[in-house]
């Protein structure tokens, strides 16, 4: 027998026929390709936008935080220790409050010194812009309450606008001046 020819094979092999695709279900099938490229697209923007969104909320949250502690602690002074007050404010300084704040250092140990001791809070505080060198703009509404010898107690409050940078991952006040 020839090797070309076996007895016990069929003598044709009848394959499956194919039924033709339709037309509309290729356009169906690349419709909804389509549709998941879009729907991934879009949900891939919208969760970019909230992490930047994010990021840039608890950044001000950050930058808030900082100033209303040290509002608080550029607020609050005690007599009997001026000069760990000064050395306090002077530990967060940078740039231009660190420098008019080393010139002056000498008079506000004796203005501290010579004052009744006060208790500051921060009332509210808000970003108001953040500048092109990473810092922020943050105004603060202060509450001051003075107790005097004779009892009497005085509050005030004051306005200010602050300059929070952060600088090698610790926040600082570059500028502070009050609002009038």
């Amino acid at each position: 027998m020839s090797p070309r020819r076996r007895a016990d094979a069929p003598e044709f092999v009848d394959l499956p026929t194919r039924r033709p695709r339709s037309l509309m279900a290729v356009a169906g099938v690349a419709a909804a390709v389509v549709v998941l490229i879009a729907a991934v697209a879009v949900s891939a923007t919208v969760l970019i936008t909230h992490e930047q969104h994010r990021r840039a909320a608890v950044k001000d949250v950050q930058a808030i935080q900082y100033v209303r502690s040290f509002l608080t602690q550029f607020t609050t002074t005690d007599p009997f220790n001026a000069n760990a007050y000064a050395e306090g404010v002077l530990g967060q300084a940078t740039g231009k409050l660190e420098q008019e704040f080393k010139s002056r250092l000498n008079e506000v140990v004796i203005a501290v010194a010579r004052s009744e001791p006060t208790k500051g809070e921060v009332v509210d505080a808000g970003v108001e812009r953040w500048n092109d060198d990473g810092s922020a703009s943050v105004v603060a509404v202060t509450k001051t309450v003075t107790t005097m010898p004779d009892g009497a107690v005085i509050e005030s409050g004051g306005r200010w606008l602050a300059m929070a940078i952060e600088e090698g991952g610790q926040w600082r006040i570059s500028d502070l001046k009050p609002v009038i």
